[in-house]
């Protein structure tokens, strides 16, 4: 009986899935930020502040241990390009967004090529924000010079039992499997 009730918790966990909440602010060099995962919707697993205090140090010893051949892991990529492709879409289908808001400050230090590029910049956020009912993406320009600055919060709500079957479809490919061999033996 407790083995059927412990089952029947990671379905409704897996059912219900995490939550991915990203809140950010840059303005100018000054970037701040929380990255949060939490499961149930409420309960927070994971915790990640931006700038963390130890950024910069390790990762000079990191990028001395782990060098990887490129040319090796790509070669390895090549057959695996269509997998990929097909669990990006059902991995976008297992996605709700449950808020998408942002404001982005861009400017150019030429008034024309700041105008040019804002006109892009909002036909691309018109899109998204139709697409998507719980958008509300902006920006605006400015003609003091060149700027680029963003704030946001972001939540995203992930289905992971909707996501279990195409990866394990991904994985039981044997040239993906190669390719993670690859990647982690270098």
């Amino acid at each position: 009986m407790i083995i059927l009730i412990i089952i029947l918790f990671i379905i409704i966990l897996l059912y219900i899935g995490v939550k991915i909440s990203f809140i950010y602010d840059k303005k100018g060099s000054d970037f701040k930020g929380c990255l949060k995962i939490l499961i149930l919707k409420k309960i927070k697993v994971y915790s990640l502040e931006f700038p963390s205090e130890d950024d910069g140090d390790d990762e000079e010893e990191e990028d001395d241990e782990k060098k990887h051949d490129v040319k090796k892991i790509l070669e390895l990529a090549k057959p695996c390009f269509e997998y990929f492709k097909e669990f990006i879409k059902a991995f976008v289908k297992c996605i709700h967004v449950a808020k998408l808001e942002n404001h982005l400050i861009f400017g150019l230090d030429s008034y024309a090529d700041t105008a040019k590029y804002i006109g892009y910049i909002w036909s691309i956020l018109m899109i998204v924000n139709g697409t998507y009912k719980n958008a509300r993406l902006s920006a605006e320009p400015s003609f003091t010079g060149s700027i680029l600055d963003a704030s946001g919060t972001n939540e995203l709500d992930i289905n992971i039992l909707k996501l279990i079957p195409p990866a394990i479809k991904l994985i039981s490919k044997k040239e993906v499997r190669n390719l993670i061999r690859g990647v982690r033996n270098g």
